[in-house]
């Protein structure tokens, strides 16, 4: 469905869109299939929800593109808090930031410096920071301060879209430092000279980096891999490399969303693999809703069916 992918993205940019469709009713009422709330608290509710299952979970406020010293701060505390939150509740819930929320578009020293905050704090309460990655033209600038993260903690990992064409360069650029990677698909709207416009060539390249960062001489510097993926035959591929080359269960996770195929998060789970879902929340959850069904637009029948079945 590449023209309905396509209209999703674009509508995920539209200010008029966003501003309307939040205040809808039958928007709203969508969203909640995927999102449990707009607070930490709902997001810290699910989490321990998900526990009794074998489930563990990574908590990502929405909202991106922040402007102002007062948003980023705002930013940092919350996720200090909620880090403090984490520790006291005894969750195993690590958190993920998009380096635009900590000041990355307007002040890059102030972003480092408040993602050096939230790493610090993480490692108190022995705990771990993801960093997000965003649309193409951020790619640079994040894995360079990831880079600069990771040469002084292994506190911290990184999200790479399968998507995009140099991806595969970047993970070897990675490898030697031992990294935390989480593989996405990909999940915003880029040109067909920056990333595999098809379907089927981004599931190949998803499958081609996480064997790679499966193998041997990968793992060696302690390279984790998150396979991020809803695809059941793509996770039973990898699976089925997992055993067949005998991968050690330290060197993976599963990830998945929230809402999104429980029933296959559940039978993971009981297979004993490790599984980490990603819980979103926040007030700025419209152009997240709209990739988030751009991803895989079958998901559109779905909420209608949830709606009106």
């Amino acid at each position: 469905m590449p023209f309905l992918r396509h209209a999703l993205l674009a509508a995920s940019t539209n200010p008029w869109l966003r501003d309307h469709a939040t205040k809808t009713a039958f928007v709203r009422r969508s969203v909640a299939r995927f999102m449990p709330g707009e607070h930490a608290a709902d997001a810290l509710r699910a989490a321990q929800d998900l526990e009794p299952q074998g489930i563990t979970t990574i908590l990502t406020r929405l909202g991106e593109n922040l402007t102002t010293a007062a948003e980023f701060e705002d930013v940092t505390a919350h996720y200090l808090d909620v880090l403090d939150r984490i520790a006291a509740s005894g969750l195993d819930a690590h958190i993920s930031v998009k380096p635009t929320q900590l000041g990355l578009d307007l002040d890059p020293a102030l972003c480092e410096k408040n993602l050096e905050r939230l790493i610090a704090r993480a490692g108190e309460r022995r705990n771990f920071v993801w960093i997000d990655m965003e649309g193409s033209p951020y790619v640079d600038r994040t894995i360079a301060l990831f880079k600069r993260m990771r040469q002084r903690t292994p506190l911290v990992g990184i999200a790479l879209q399968a998507y995009l064409y140099r991806t595969q360069n970047d993970v070897e650029s990675l490898i030697p430092l031992g990294a935390a990677i989480r593989i996405v698909k990909g999940a915003y709207l880029e040109p067909p000279d920056v990333a595999f416009p098809k379907k089927a060539d981004v599931d190949g390249n998803f499958f081609t980096l996480c064997v790679r960062l499966l193998a041997e001489d990968a793992r060696r510097p302690g390279a984790v891999l998150h396979i991020a993926t809803h695809d059941v035959s793509l996770t039973a591929r990898l699976a089925a490399h997992i055993a067949t080359h005998e991968v050690p269960s330290s060197a993976y996770e599963f990830a998945m969303l929230y809402g999104i195929q429980p029933g296959q998060q559940a039978r993971l789970a009981r297979e004993g693999k490790r599984l980490r879902v990603l819980i979103s929340y926040g007030e700025h959850w419209f152009p997240w809703y709209m990739r988030r069904l751009a991803e895989r637009p079958a998901n559109v029948w779905f909420v209608l069916r949830t709606i009106f079945g």
